[in-house]
């Protein structure tokens, strides 16, 4: 496998950036083309009183969710192959070999990188909503006021870089196989494609659970997206309780989107 990943040229570097950007590719296609053909066309009816926004994404905001998309995954390939670079040079702690670290190790860096990312998120999503840096690298994603599945990597190339140094960072700090750091992948992406479903898939009774106060759920992330305000966080729903950058109606929408005889008047 390390031989697989060896960038020793420029022709080999961009041979596994290529390689990078066409596997997560592949992921990115089945886990957003899924949350499409459930939510959009298999279950848009049986599902539409879980819709957060009432009214559905239209075909250009489609178009330029993918195309952004596109863009992302060409960044993220670069910043793989730089990172793989890097390690050939000792420069990281990514490892190749399975047995090198323990089976607890392997599980434990996949969690660890998890919280370590939904800090890093957390931050630097504030940091780009800066008046000074949102034009250059936010403002791109948030043209998707109501988003769809597609809109899980609709980044600038700017914030796609800024999403992509989770990689180098977290195999900077620790030891890390390739596959945990795979499985870590899989994880965000298919969060942060439910997350931009615009469906809620959580329960009504969790907000009123310790549930409710970590996990972040749809209705948090969109409406980010509608007011470009609060709602921070990715993953877990601390930061933002911590710093108090909750939207003030969170909690009030999650219940009226989860609400049995939800009205659409109320929260469309």
């Amino acid at each position: 496998m390390e031989q697989f990943f060896q960038a020793d040229s420029w022709a080999g570097w961009l041979r596994i950036g290529a390689r990078n950007a066409g596997s997560d590719g592949v992921v990115y296609l089945l886990l957003a083309g899924t949350g499409w053909v459930l939510g959009y066309l298999l279950f848009r009816r049986a599902w539409a009183r879980r819709k957060i926004i009432a009214a559905y994404p239209g075909r250009a905001d489609i178009v330029r969710e993918v195309r952004l998309s596109l863009l992302t995954l060409a960044v993220y390939g670069i910043v793989g192959a730089s990172t793989f670079w890097a390690t050939g040079r000792g420069g990281t702690h990514l490892y190749w070999r399975i047995g090198d670290r323990s089976a607890g190790w392997f599980w434990a860096s996949i969690a660890l990188t998890i919280v370590l990312h939904d800090t890093w998120f957390y931050w630097t999503h504030r940091m780009m909503h800066h008046p000074a840096l949102f034009r250059w690298f936010h403002r791109a994603h948030h043209r998707s006021h109501n988003p769809s599945p597609w809109a899980a990597y609709a980044f600038s190339p700017l914030e796609a870089l800024m999403q992509a140094m989770i990689f180098p960072l977290a195999v900077g700090l620790y030891p890390m196989h390739l596959a945990a750091f795979g499985l870590f992948m899989l994880w965000q992406l298919t969060f942060n494609v439910i997350g931009h479903t615009g469906y809620e898939i959580y329960p009504r009774w969790m907000m009123d659970s310790w549930l409710g106060k970590v996990i972040s759920t749809p209705t948090h992330h969109v409406m980010h997206h509608e007011t470009s305000r609060g709602n921070y966080g990715l993953y877990f729903n601390v930061w933002d309780r911590l710093m108090g950058t909750n939207h003030d109606r969170y909690e009030e929408r999650f219940r009226a989107v989860t609400a049995p005889d939800r009205s659409r008047a109320a929260v469309g």
